[in-house]
């Protein structure tokens, strides 16, 4: 089930959407289609995938009518092949016509986010680690990119800056050192949040451990120094490996025993899932 807060994201995006595609109307379909007229219309995968945001499509169609009937044949987290039906839904014609770009435009986005993810978890089968989004999100895209890494079988890193403590170097070069950054934060917040601390080589790790974090960051190490680093560790804290994690790579970081492997290209470097809507009646 889509979280409302993820509906009302698509919400504001949708009006954005329309200012931007519709301004005074749709002039060809407006002067071509009859105002009473009734389809129905089907949505149909083209290339293999994972569906992600159905109820954000559906929601755009019934913007233009709200009386549409709709259908779902092959729910949000639905693994596809070219040639199935996705959803059947009837409504005014002008409607279905108008509302097409705007709904494709998130179902297939967010269809290849999903798409990804399910591709990276395939990739780590057999080992136990999760595969982690990022921040690297479309600007007001949030809520619905990250809900599609879900549909994908993979996880959420923090949803943003205020619900997860992230210290980097740049906040470690202020602080004085990690163990400073971390005593300073730790003085201002509650307890139930998270404290990560990212590393680049194994004193950090160390200096890290010390000051006793929930997670370290493996940032852009070598898989070499990635399992130093766990043995290092031992345990004593979760660990994240980042930095350059493309899909030919992650099988082999998921070997050197980290608890998570977070991914940038999951959402900022999506291609969208080809999808099409047709008319069959």
């Amino acid at each position: 089930m889509i979280d409302e807060k993820i509906l009302k994201s698509a919400e504001v995006l949708f009006d954005l959407a329309y200012a931007e595609d519709i301004g005074d109307g749709d002039i060809t379909t407006n002067n071509l289609v009859p105002p009473d007229t009734s389809k129905t219309a089907i949505l149909v995968a083209k290339e293999d995938g994972v569906i992600a945001g159905l109820p954000v499509a559906e929601m755009v169609f019934k913007k233009f009518d709200p009386q549409i009937e709709w259908k779902v044949m092959l729910p949000d987290g639905s693994k596809v092949k070219p040639g199935d039906v996705i959803a059947e839904f009837k409504g005014n014609y002008r409607a279905l016509l108008t509302g097409e770009r705007k709904a494709l435009n998130f179902l297939q986005r967010l269809s290849g986010i999903a798409t990804y993810a399910n591709k990276c978890m395939k990739e780590i089968e057999g080992h136990n680690v999760e595969i982690l989004d990022t921040r690297k999100t479309l600007p007001g895209y949030r809520y619905l990119d990250k809900y599609a890494v879900r549909m994908g079988g993979a996880s959420n890193h923090r949803f943003g800056l205020y619900d997860m403590v992230m210290i980097k170097d740049n906040h470690i070069q202020v602080a004085g050192s990690i163990k400073q950054a971390v005593d300073a934060i730790r003085s201002k917040i509650p307890k139930s949040i998270k404290i990560e601390v990212e590393t680049s080589n194994l004193n950090q790790v160390q200096e890290a451990l010390n000051a006793d974090v929930d997670i370290i960051m493996l940032d852009n190490m070598s898989s070499k120094m990635m399992r130093e680093a766990v043995d290092l560790i031992k345990g004593r804290a979760k660990i994240e490996a980042s930095g350059n994690m493309t899909l030919k790579r992650i099988r082999k970081v998921a070997a050197t025993g980290v608890n998570y492997i977070s991914i940038g290209a999951l959402t900022h470097s999506v291609k969208a899932l080809d999808i099409t809507q047709r008319i069959i009646d």
